[in-house]
C-alpha cells in the first residue's frame, strides 16, 4: 500500500503524459495460447447478427478515401463495435467519446488517429497500440477505416426478436425447490468478457461453481426479486436468463433484442415482481418488455426522436441503463443522446404510458440513493449528473460534478462524517470524486450539491464502490494509460473525509495478482454480502492469464487470489444479494 498525496498524484499524471511521448508501438500478436485451445469459450465466437460480426458493404468511396480491402473493412468493423461503439457510437457521432464523424477525422488526419490510437490519453482514451490490446497492422486499419464514412447497420424488430427466442426449459419443467447447496446470495456473477461467458463464483469458498455461455462481452448482471433468476446481456444484444436453483446453474430462456445492447432487468415492485423483464438496446436505439419467466418478447419501443434542449431530430439515441423503480410500477430507461430519461408504467402494456423526464444529454449509468428514492444518473459528456425523483416522477436537480466525464457504475452511498449521507461518482477524463448530498430531510442544506471533491491517482477511473459496513471508498482507473495507475486502486477513508483534501492509499492490485504478462487493468471492485471483503478484476489481455484479488476490507490486504484458465478477461462481478438490494 502507497500512500497517495497531492504532490504523488500529479508526478503519476506527469509520468503517464511523458509515457505518451516516449513510447515506441509495441504490436503484440492476438492469437490464443495452446493452453487455450480446450478450454471453455476459447472457441466461442459471437452469433453473425453482432454489429461487429456483420458484412456490411464499404460505403460509396470519395476523391481521397483511403483504400481498404474488403477484408481490412471488415476485420475494421469488428474492432469498432466490439471496442470503440460503447463510447464513440454506432454512427460515430460521439457521447462518453468524442463524435468521430468524417469531418472530424479527415480534418485530423491518418497520422493523429494512429498515434491517438496507440497511445491513448489520461482522459480516458485506453492506449489500444501500446498495451497490447490491438497490434500495429490493427491501428493502421483504424485509423484508415475512421477515415471512411460510417457503416449503416440494419434494424432489428419483431420478426427477428421472436426468431432468436427460446426457451430452453419452460416455467413448469424448472425445479421446484433449490437443487445445489450454494450461498446464492453471497454468489458472484462475473463477466468473462472476450469468452462470451460468465463465471459463478461462491463467495465464501471462491470455487467457480459453473461456467455459462452467454452473449458476447457481457455489460451487466441482474437479479430478479425473487433472487432466483438472474439476468445477463452481453454487448451482441443477447438476454440470458440463467436459474439459480438448478444443480449447477443454467440457461432456461435467451433472446436477442437487436445487435448492440447494455441493459437489462427485471419489474421489483410490491405486486409486480418479476412480472416482466425489460431490455434496452443501443442499435438499434429501442427497448423491449419481455415476459419476466420466458423472455417472450411483448412490446418493443423505439426512442429515436427529438433531442430535448435542441428539438432536433436524432436517429440513434441509444438506451443506456435501466433500473426498476421501488417507487412505482414503472422502469427507468435512460435515454443517452436525446438526454431522457423515461419513465415506463408496466401496469398496462398493452396502452403503455411513458412520463419523459427531460435531463441532460449523454445519460449513462448510475444508482440509486441510499433510500433508493432517487436516481442519480450520469449526463458523462455534459459533466452532469441528473436527480430522478422516482416516487414523484420529476426532475430534483441537475448537478455540475466539477470533474471530466463522470462514470460512477452504480455509485458509492455512505455517511459522510460532516455532510451525512452522499452519493459519490469518479471520473474518466480526470483524478476527481465527486461527493453529492442526498439527504433533503436531514440536511436539507446540502442536499443535491456538491459537498466536497476527492484526489484519487488520475483519469481513467470506471467504477467507485463501498459497502454499508466498511469505512472506506475504493476508486479504480482502469483507462489509463500509465501501468502501474491502471493496475491499481485509491483507497479513501471516510473517517478522514473531514480533511479537506484526504490523501488515498494505493493497493498494487495487478502486483499482488502475480501477472507480469501484459498491461492488466484492476476493474469493478465488489463487496461481499457482509461488506467485509472486496474484489477487484485483474482484466488482462485474452490470450494472456487473469485473475481476480480478493482484498480484506478492515486490513487493506491482500485476503486471496483466484486464478483459473477458465477466467479469460474477467471484468465486472456482481454480487446477488447486494445487486438485488440496491446496495453500492
Amino acid at each position: 500500500m502507497v500512500p497517495g498525496t497531492p504532490m504523488a498524484r500529479r508526478t503519476a499524471l506527469a509520468g503517464a503524459a511523458l509515457a505518451l511521448a516516449l513510447a515506441a508501438p509495441v504490436a503484440l500478436a492476438q492469437e490464443k495460447p495452446k493452453e487455450h485451445a480446450d478450454t471453455p469459450g476459447a472457441a466461442y465466437e459471437p452469433s453473425m447478427n453482432t454489429l461487429g460480426q456483420l458484412k456490411v458493404e464499404i460505403p460509396g468511396r470519395k476523391a481521397g478515401d483511403p483504400v481498404m480491402t474488403p477484408a481490412e473493412y471488415q476485420r475494421a468493423n469488428t474492432i469498432y463495435f466490439e471496442r470503440c461503439a460503447g463510447c464513440h457510437g454506432v454512427l460515430r457521432k460521439g457521447a462518453t467519446g468524442k463524435p468521430l464523424t468524417t469531418d472530424i477525422t479527415r480534418d485530423r488526419g491518418y497520422e493523429y488517429l494512429r498515434d491517438f490510437i496507440t497511445y491513448g490519453s489520461p482522459a480516458g482514451m485506453p492506449n489500444w497500440g501500446t498495451s497490447g490490446e490491438l497490434t500495429e497492422e490493427d491501428v493502421d486499419i483504424m485509423a484508415r477505416y475512421l477515415l471512411l464514412d460510417p457503416a449503416s447497420p440494419p434494424e432489428f424488430g419483431m420478426p427477428e426478436m421472436r426468431a432468436s427466442w427460446k426457451v430452453i426449459v419452460p416455467p413448469d419443467k424448472r425445479p421446484t425447490e433449490k437443487l445445489n447447496d450454494i450461498d446464492i446470495d453471497n454468489l458472484f456473477s462475473v463477466t468473462l468478457r472476450d469468452a462470451g461467458q460468465i463465471a459463478l463464483i461462491d463467495g465464501s469458498s471462491y470455487e467457480i461453481k459453473a461456467v455459462i455461455d452467454t452473449g458476447y462481452a457481457v455489460h451487466i448482471s441482474r437479479i430478479s426479486a425473487s433472487g432466483r433468476y438472474l439476468y445477463t446481456i452481453g454487448r451482441d444484444a443477447k438476454v440470458t436468463m440463467i436459474d439459480l436453483w438448478m444443480d449447477p446453474p443454467a440457461p432456461v430462456a435467451e433472446i436477442k433484442v437487436g445487435t448492440e445492447a447494455r441493459s437489462v432487468e427485471t419489474s421489483k415492485f410490491e405486486g409486480w415482481e418479476d412480472k416482466y423483464a425489460i431490455a434496452g438496446a443501443y442499435w438499434p436505439p429501442q427497448y423491449v418488455i419481455m415476459d419476466g419467466e420466458t423472455l417472450e418478447p411483448l412490446k418493443i419501443e423505439s426512442t429515436r426522436g427529438m433531442i430535448y434542449d435542441e428539438q432536433t431530430y436524432h436517429p440513434e439515441p441509444r438506451v443506456a441503463s435501466i433500473v426498476a423503480s421501488h417507487n412505482r410500477p414503472e422502469f427507468v430507461v435512460n435515454v443517452k443522446e436525446t438526454g431522457k430519461t423515461l419513465m415506463v408504467d408496466y401496469s398496462d402494456i398493452r396502452n403503455l404510458k411513458v412520463t419523459e423526464i427531460e435531463a441532460e444529454r449523454f445519460l449513462h449509468d448510475g444508482g440509486f440513493d441510499s433510500t433508493g428514492r432517487y436516481f442519480l444518473v450520469a449526463a458523462n459528456a455534459r459533466n452532469k449528473v441528473a436527480v430522478i425523483d422516482t416516487k414523484e416522477d420529476r426532475l430534483v436537480a441537475l448537478i455540475d460534478t466539477g470533474g471530466v466525464k463522470p462514470h460512477p457504475g452504480r455509485g458509492a452511498n455512505f455517511i459522510h462524517p460532516v455532510y451525512g449521507p452522499v452519493w459519490a461518482t469518479s471520473h474518466l477524463g480526470d483524478e476527481t470524486v465527486t461527493l453529492i448530498g442526498t439527504d433533503p430531510e436531514g440536511h436539507p442544506d446540502q442536499a443535491w450539491k456538491v459537498v466536497q471533491h476527492l484526489y484519487a491517482m488520475g483519469g481513467g477511473s470506471l467504477f467507485i464502490k463501498t459497502h454499508p459496513n466498511s469505512e472506506h471508498v475504493y476508486v479504480d482507473a482502469p483507462l489509463n494509460p500509465d501501468a502501474e495507475v491502471s493496475g491499481s486502486v485509491a483507497v479513501f477513508r471516510i473517517a478522514d473525509m473531514t480533511q479537506e483534501e484526504p490523501e488515498f492509499v494505493v493497493l498494487p492490485i495487478a502486483e499482488w495478482s502475480g501477472i507480469a504478462e501484459g498491461q492488466p487493468r484492476v476493474v469493478q471492485g465488489e463487496f461481499n454480502k457482509a461488506g467485509t471483503e472486496i474484489w477487484f478484476s485483474v482484466w488482462n489481455a485474452s490470450d494472456k492469464p487473469s485473475a481476480i484479488v480478493v482484498v480484506d476490507d478492515k486490513t487493506l490486504e491482500l485476503k486471496h487470489v483466484i486464478k483459473d484458465p477458465r477466467l479469460i478477461t474477467p471484468t465486472g462481478k456482481f454480487n446477488v444479494y447486494n445487486t438485488r438490494s440496491d446496495i453500492y
